[in-house]
């Protein structure tokens, strides 16, 4: 038996006698001797059930439950009374009691109403999580978002030091979402993700200090597609409860994983479509465009020949709207044409440091603070310096845009398991799910001049590197962007 319990009696005798039965049972236990001692304790930590005494001054058990349950509302309390009739049972039953002890305490009675407690509150509890993972995958089109309420869900319902969901990405398991402590041992808990993949069952191994590492496979479209991992307390041993739990946020996760895919692919084909007819269509207006041009450059001439000041800077304005079209037309048509990608030994770092130099000049009169936290074992990569500096680039361009006057951009590269990841933070306004559902759409931006053309380009230079991206965002929280790239063998 697990849990803590919170013992409330004036009567140091019974405190002692309750302590010592309670603890022989495996539960943590905490006393205090009166309502006072009690609030502050339940202030101060959870609790999985509570034993108060009816007669206590100057406040009883029942107001002291009542008083309780305005901090934790769903801890069961057991009503503990020398005065054991029904009314009273039935009088703290209705005012929010679990149930009732009478004493002298039965040894039985005692145990099998704790048990009934503790078992009541955990399957309250794993309710309610399973139906907050539930609405989260209905409601949200983002698989990393699911899998971290799966991930941290899991944590809580089994009391597991950490969880951790992998997912199998050309053939290697990569993690990705995690809740809870970190872990000391990765290997452990990727050992157990893969012998749960090898097993199509969920298996539980032993990792160092006798930790215990209990994974479930996820199977999606027949297929392993990584596995949930968790990670119990050291000399802890998960029990059955935790195999089903553990089942069933798996499952949760697999469908997560499916639905992203089924988007992932009906959005590629839309906007493959898209693409192809705005490339026609940017083909077209090119031509016109440039003729537009110089005209609009000869009117200027002849305007600032003949002195009219407020013609010329019409003509200008004509000029620009002229640029800013053409500019659409190029984004347009390398957005349509498949990337050719041209690999060629990179250090990433070098490569985040001149992209920073670049954008320089959108710091001028700002109070914006560079944090840079680059990884020095980060290998030279096989990768296309030219189309990447465009990717980090415009992440950087959009942190800063995002802060305004002052704020925090961080720049950050990690090397980890044979991949690169490049993280882009700003402290800014953030954004909503609703644009971060349609951040890489065919010609959907946020900005008053934006082509929205520029994460859905950056994306696709990452995919065709075998990477990903992943956006973790909130309004007034600031975005977080990470770039995930395998390092592949560098070129001498």
């Amino acid at each position: 038996m697990k849990g803590r319990v919170l013992v409330v009696d004036d009567d140091s005798s019974i405190v002692e006698v309750l302590e010592m039965r309670l603890s022989a049972m495996g539960l943590e236990v905490t006393t205090a001797r009166n309502a006072r001692q009690a609030l502050a304790a339940v202030n101060a930590r959870p609790y999985d059930v509570g034993l108060f005494d009816l007669r206590m001054e100057p406040t009883d058990g029942i107001v002291l439950m009542q008083d309780v349950h305005r901090t934790q509302p769903r801890l069961p309390v057991l009503i503990m009374t020398a005065h054991g009739t029904i009314e009273t049972a039935v009088q703290a039953v209705q005012r929010g009691a679990f149930d009732f002890l009478t004493k002298p305490f039965m040894r039985d009675e005692l145990r099998t109403k704790i048990s009934r407690a503790l078992s009541e509150r955990r399957w309250a509890r794993d309710r309610e999580r399973l139906r907050a993972v539930g609405e989260t995958l209905a409601s949200s089109g983002f698989m990393e978002r699911t899998l971290d309420a799966v991930a941290h869900a899991a944590v809580e319902t089994t009391e597991a030091d950490c969880c951790i969901v992998f997912l199998l990405e050309k053939g290697r398991l990569t993690p990705m979402a995690s809740a809870g402590t970190q872990p000391p041992v990765w290997e452990t808990l990727q050992g157990a993700a893969a012998a749960a993949i090898e097993r199509s069952a969920p298996t539980m191994i032993t990792g160092p200090e006798g930790r215990m590492a209990l994974a479930a496979p996820l199977f999606v479209e027949g297929g392993p597609a990584g596995a949930l991992v968790i990670e119990a307390p050291a000399r802890v041993e998960p029990t059955d409860d935790d195999f089903e739990l553990l089942a069933l946020f798996s499952s949760q996760a697999a469908v997560a994983i499916k639905n992203a895919k089924e988007l992932s692919r009906l959005r590629s084909g839309a906007l493959s479509a898209l693409g192809r007819m705005a490339t026609q269509v940017a083909h077209e207006l090119k031509n016109p465009l440039g003729g537009l041009k110089l005209y609009a450059r000869h009117l200027e001439q002849r305007l600032a020949t003949a002195g009219d000041a407020e013609g010329l800077e019409i003509a200008g304005k004509i000029g620009q709207a002229i640029d800013h079209l053409a500019e659409l037309v190029t984004e347009i048509t390398a957005f349509g044409r498949s990337p050719e990608i041209k690999r060629a030994r990179t250090d990433v770092n070098v490569l985040l440091n001149e992209c920073l130099a670049l954008a320089q000049d959108r710091m001028t009169d700002r109070r914006i603070e560079i944090v840079q936290d680059y990884d020095t074992t980060c290998p030279p990569a096989s990768l296309d310096a030219p189309a990447l500096r465009k990717v980090f680039l415009n992440l950087i361009l959009n942190g800063l845009e995002a802060m305004g006057a002052e704020g925090v951009l961080t720049v950050r590269s990690t090397f980890r398991d044979g991949a690169i990841d490049v993280l882009v933070e700003d402290t800014g306004c953030g954004m909503s799910p609703e644009t971060q559902l349609r951040i890489f759409d065919l010609f959907f931006t946020t900005k008053p001049n934006g082509t929205g053309l520029g994460m859905g380009i950056a994306r696709s230079v990452v995919d065709q590197h075998g990477g990903n991206m992943r956006i973790d965002s909130a309004p007034g929280k600031g975005t977080r962007v990470r770039v995930h790239l395998p390092v592949g063998e560098s070129t001498e």
